[in-house]
């Protein structure tokens, strides 16, 4: 019972956070680049201010694997390189804690390009 409720909170909070991307593309004059974004510097915001890590120990995946995740993910290396490292740790903190996501998404992305024909629009 127990997983089964870890599963509807993250549903439920990574579904809400769709809906509110989604709702911004179709009801705003938003491109999805934008709204993306929007999602990684909002992501960074509510974590700056505290309000995201919460969300996170309560969602888990619900609210990491959305880009608002990514954004989180950022924030929280580069707070952990200034504590570590001083100052320049910002600059290097966030990248080195998401370089597997980034490379991840850079190798998926060269695989598909390889398999597939991709068009322009």
């Amino acid at each position: 019972m127990a997983d089964f409720l870890m599963y509807l909170k993250a549903f439920l909070v990574g579904g809400a956070i769709c809906v509110i991307g989604q709702g911004l593309i179709m009801y705003t004059r938003l491109t999805s680049a934008r709204v993306l974004v929007l999602f990684v510097v909002s992501g960074v915001f509510l974590t700056a201010i505290g309000v995201y890590k919460p969300l996170v120990d309560f969602a888990g995946a619900g609210a990491t694997v959305p880009l608002t995740g990514f954004g989180y993910t950022l924030a929280m290396g580069a707070a952990d390189a200034v504590y570590r490292y001083g100052f320049f740790g910002a600059f290097t903190g966030g990248i080195t804690n998401a370089a597997a996501g980034i490379t991840c998404a850079i190798l998926f992305g060269l695989i598909n390009a390889l398999l597939f024909k991709p068009k322009a629009k």
